[in-house]
């Protein structure tokens, strides 16, 4: 990542490492490690919302809560604003809360059923110290208006709410807080489809008002063309191909990224794609393969996958590690014009 990107970057991660003891035996001594993300390096631009996709037990949400230190992580950087998140402490670290927050993947589950709309929305605001009671009232009843909310629903609790409305609720909680940034982690997933647009519009809508940042975890592709403007593919702890979302959609380099969008349904049949099948399960993540880590599934390995590490290549921003994507550019370059 070059210095000038870094420099305009709102959200910088660089090499992050998030790794999960195994413990057996008696004494629970550790045997090995999960290693759910492994030596990952994005960023994230003011104002973009950048998609984060792969197969579930990729190590997308570990990804978006190590960012905001819900997780903390094993090894690496994150730097928000310029501010090192990790090393953070005290009233730094409070005012990064307030500009990092986050909408969960379950409606219900990341609800307190014992509290009322009001004080959900309003928990924030108290703990961060932000205004009296009446400015807090104030602030909750225009942030449920934002987001298509009743205030008159302000004395009712989750269960007498739909998936769509817990939803709404999840976004106005973290919304009520101003953050510059938020981590959508897979937010459309437990609802309804006839909900789901409505949401995802709610969602870009928010984003053109309060000029926010998301990173946007799914695994709805179909969904992460619509809202992304940037994609990153993760497969087993690591980031294998990243491109805007026009480029990954209309030219997919990297062979995982291929059978994943050979899977979008689609009614237009001059976009269909030709169906590939991946073969076999998803690799341990506490022994992962050597060399590529894809390489047991991919129908283009070839003997230097099985050992050694793809690097990453760089195609005017379109990043992919393969090694059969570097072998076909080589051969292309050699060829007489």
């Amino acid at each position: 990542m070059s210095n000038a990107t870094q420099n305009e970057s709102l959200l910088n991660v660089v090499n992050l490492k998030v790794y999960f003891p195994v413990r057996r035996g008696v004494f629970s001594r550790v045997s090995g490690y999960v290693k759910a993300v492994d030596d990952i390096s994005f960023h994230i631009r003011e104002g973009e919302t950048l998609g984060l996709v792969g197969e579930s037990g990729c190590g997308k949400t570990t990804t978006g809560r190590s960012i905001l230190r819900l997780v903390r992580p094993t090894a690496g950087r994150v730097q928000f604003a310029g501010i090192n998140v990790i090393t953070s402490r005290g009233n730094e670290l409070r005012r990064l809360r307030r500009n990092m927050q986050i909408v969960f993947q379950d409606p219900f589950g990341s609800l307190n059923p014992r509290m009322t709309l009001q004080g959900i929305v309003e928990e924030g605001l108290i703990v961060h110290r932000l205004g009296n009671k009446q400015k807090r009232r104030d602030v909750v009843n225009h942030t449920l208006e934002q987001v298509g909310l009743d205030p008159g629903y302000v004395n009712r609790y989750p269960h007498e709410f739909s998936g769509g409305q817990r939803q709404r609720i999840c976004v106005a909680r973290a919304l009520a807080l101003q953050p510059r940034f938020m981590v959508l982690d897979e937010p459309i997933s437990a609802l309804d489809v006839s909900i789901q647009s409505q949401i995802i519009n709610l969602l870009v809508e928010l984003r053109e008002r309060h000029q926010l940042t998301y990173l946007f975890i799914s695994h709805d592709l179909s969904v992460v063309e619509y809202i992304s403007d940037r994609v990153a593919v993760m497969y087993l702890g690591e980031i294998v191909e990243t491109a805007t979302s026009e480029e990954l959609y209309g030219n997919p380099l990297h062979p995982y990224t291929q059978a994943l969008l050979s899977a979008v349904p689609t009614m237009d049949p001059e976009k269909r794609r030709r169906r590939i099948i991946l073969k076999g399960d998803v690799p341990s993540p506490i022994n992962p393969p050597s060399g590529c880590r894809f390489h047991p599934r991919c129908p283009l390995a070839m003997k230097i996958c099985k050992c050694e590490v793809p690097r990453e290549l760089d195609l005017d921003g379109h990043k992919v590690c393969c090694h059969a994507v570097e072998i076909q550019l080589r051969n292309r370059a050699q060829q007489p014009s």
